[in-house]
């Protein structure tokens, strides 16, 4: 199938700048009892929750003088636009699509960008149809080119068949850290290469030129079986990570070496640590679990001894490292490093951004306030700073040191009035074995304490993720707005609490990962948060697990939703030769049967654990929904569940979204999903 990318013609100012300093400031949330009141009625229209971001994303270029950003305000499509940040500047649109959207972007020198695209207009299973491809312009609009194909065949652009782009199966992998007045214009890309099961067996790294679209191998004699690459700042490979039946090796190779040193070969789901972050003096940093919980912690490895050093360099008690080190030059030392804790945070190690910072969350108190700068911390610095909460989807800010000039640039979501937004806590209770049980709750505007009302638990997917942490999320603050308390734990099994929560939800799908959520709700009940109204709802495994909630806490719940839901182990662990799906053959070789169970050995157990085997004890109301082209969970899950209930004589509430996958895409998808759970919440809950 051949796609066609069409540039709209015409360039525009497509960014209202919002204001000069005096609106430098976090939004006023009145909470008096007439706001809240008039909250209550004036109910977000779900449109607003689910609609594409105003801004995807935003970035300075090398030179601080220029903001690059993605918008889908005032235009159709979802256009990447430059915008002159000194007094009196334009913004203009340097690609603008008819048929897609772009989606990411990032700046290869001070007059040239790379971003790839996706059709936002289609449903997610678009996904499996075409590949994100790869595009170089110039921050003027100008040298458009086409540097790594959509598709199996080449692509039309701007009416000019175009045969010189590499084919689809190639993937950004590192953008060298941009410097100011080097006009560099390459960057790594990988070369997926497929087994005959269509696993990636191996990633082989090119240097691409982007606006040449010439491409070269890079001279690395990759370890076998490398599909992950560690990069420095100038975008020489430092770390391979290569698997191998089941197992992760690590290979090293510093500046002056020529050959690959193996660090460590370990079991991919025990590796006792993981690399994280290079610089440009040949240092590592891995990732290590630690103490009897297994907290992560960001270490230096230790080269001399061969393994990471006895002190943290960084440590989130409580919580697995998770960040980014902040590098603000190439060649320099880590200026910081940005971690999530229960919120966002940076650490700055440089005095100068380390007052500024304290200058900038005093300015904007009471929100997350993320730094982006050039020239940081000198006379002349310019910074980009994005403002969050969990109230509050964004708004950003440019900073000019030079005039100490505050410009407002975008909200993030300008549908979002913050006075509106619910509230969003974060607790550790114990589950009813004493494991530590981290949850999240999400509480309606106009709840009193004391005054318990109804709920939703609302169980992530994955599992093995990470389900929340203190920002803005669209679905809990919609079913938040209709007057709903949402409970979201992190049941065991999910990842960034400690190694030994993680392990802990090993083959217990259903089982006491399922009582987790049980142990949040009647915690809920207990403290006056929640009555005795409550439904469970989830997608993917949360789907699984409010379908299993159904089976295994009946008197619990009085309505279940489920979408892209899990519904037969078996088939999710071993396939099927008629059904295809996306779930890698080594994953069913050696991890899943680890994290889920063997199909064989642990049949019995997974039978009892199963909706499709358990549906006639599925007695509650149930909301079921699946894409059509979900390849993750195909929707034969939601066929048998579907059948099973059918033939015990209880038929759920059915939908099926044709162009969706495993997640929904569409705007209007989104919004009318929201609606029918809104309706069905209403008729059981209230």
């Amino acid at each position: 199938m051949m796609l066609s990318l069409r540039l709209r013609n015409g360039l525009g100012v497509i960014v209202g700048l919002l204001c000069s300093a005096a609106w430098a400031q976090t939004p006023v949330v009145d909470r008096s009892p007439a706001a809240v009141a008039a909250a209550a009625a004036a109910k977000v229209p779900a449109e607003a929750f689910f609609k594409n971001r105003d801004v995807l994303d935003a970035q300075l270029s090398p030179s601080g003088t220029q903001l690059a950003l993605t918008t889908a305000a005032g235009v159709k499509r979802v256009a990447l636009a430059v915008v002159d940040l000194a007094p009196g500047g334009k913004a203009v649109r340097v690609a603008h699509f008819i048929d897609v959207d772009v989606v990411e972007f990032s700046w290869v020198n001070n007059n040239r960008l790379i971003f790839s695209v996706a059709d936002l207009e289609s449903g997610s299973g678009e996904d499996r149809r075409s590949a994100p491809g790869l595009y170089g312009v110039d921050a003027d609009g100008k040298n458009l080119r086409q540097l790594v194909a959509r598709g199996s065949e080449p692509m039309v652009v701007d009416g000019r068949f175009t045969r010189e782009v590499l084919p689809y199966n190639h993937v950004l992998l590192k953008v060298p850290l941009p410097e100011f007045g080097v006009e560099a214009d390459e960057v790594v890309v990988g070369r997926l290469i497929f087994d005959v099961h269509n696993d990636i067996s191996e990633v082989l790294p090119l240097r691409l030129n982007t606006r040449t679209g010439r491409a070269r191998l890079m001279d690395l004699d990759a370890p076998r079986g490398t599909v992950g690459w560690l990069f420095d700042s100038a975008g020489e490979a430092r770390v391979a990570v290569a698997r191998r039946q089941g197992q992760q090796l690590i290979h090293w190779r510093g500046p002056g070496q020529t050959e690959w040193q193996l660090l460590n070969q370990a079991d991919s789901l025990r590796a006792p640590f993981s690399p994280h972050h290079v610089d440009d003096a040949g240092n590592l940093y891995v990732t290590q679990r630690r103490g009897p919980q297994g907290y992560g912690e960001l270490v230096q490895y230790d080269f001399d001894r061969r393994e990471p050093a006895q002190a943290a360099w960084i440590s989130t008690p409580g919580f697995d490292y998770s960040g980014t080190v902040l590098l603000t030059r190439r060649g320099g030392s880590a200026a910081g490093v940005r971690v999530v804790t229960d919120a966002e945070q940076t650490v700055w190690f440089d005095p100068k951004m380390k007052a500024f910072q304290a200058l900038v969350d005093e300015r904007l108190s009471g929100t997350v306030n993320r730094i982006s700068c050039r020239r940081c911390g000198e006379p002349n610095m310019v910074a980009l700073v994005r403002q969050f909460s969990d109230r509050h989807p964004g708004q950003l800010w440019v900073y000019t040191a030079a005039d100490q000039r505050w410009l407002g640039v975008a909200q993030v979501n300008a549908g979002i009035d913050p006075r509106l937004m619910a509230t969003v806590d974060f607790q550790r209770i114990k589950a009813r074995d004493g494991r530590d049980l981290p949850v999240w709750l999400t509480l309606p505007i106009g709840r009193q304490a004391g005054r318990p009302g109804p709920a939703v638990v609302l169980v992530h997917g994955g599992p093995w993720v990470r389900g929340g942490r203190w920002e803005w999320s669209e679905t809990e603050q919609y079913l938040a707005s209709r007057g709903y308390l949402v409970i979201s734990p992190e049941f065991r099994g999910s990842q960034g609490y400690g190694q030994a929560h993680f392990e802990a939800g090993w083959k217990q799908w259903g089982r006491a990962m399922q009582d987790d959520v049980a142990d949040a709700v009647l915690w809920a009940q207990a403290q006056g948060l929640a009555d005795k109204r409550v439904c469970i709802a989830g997608a993917s495994y949360g789907g699984y697990s409010t379908l299993m909630g159904l089976v295994r806490h009946p008197e619990l719940y009085r309505c279940g939703v489920a979408w892209v839901a899990v519904t037969d182990p078996f088939l999710y662990l071993e396939g099927s030769w008629w059904i295809s799906d996306d779930i890698s053959r080594s994953g069913r070789r050696y991890s899943l049967p680890q994290m889920v169970g063997d199909a064989k050995a642990d049949a019995d157990m997974l039978t009892s654990v199963s909706p499709v085997a358990q549906a006639d004890r599925i007695l509650a109301p149930l909301l079921l929904a699946f894409g059509e082209a979900d390849q993750r969970v195909p929707l034969a899950h939601g066929k048998r569940l579907r059948d099973a209930l059918q033939k015990a004589g209880r038929d759920p509430l059915w939908v099926v979204y044709p162009d969706e996958g495993h997640s929904w895409r569409l705007p209007q998808t989104r919004a009318d999903f929201a609606r029918r759970m809104e309706r069905f919440l209403a008729e059981h809950l209230k």
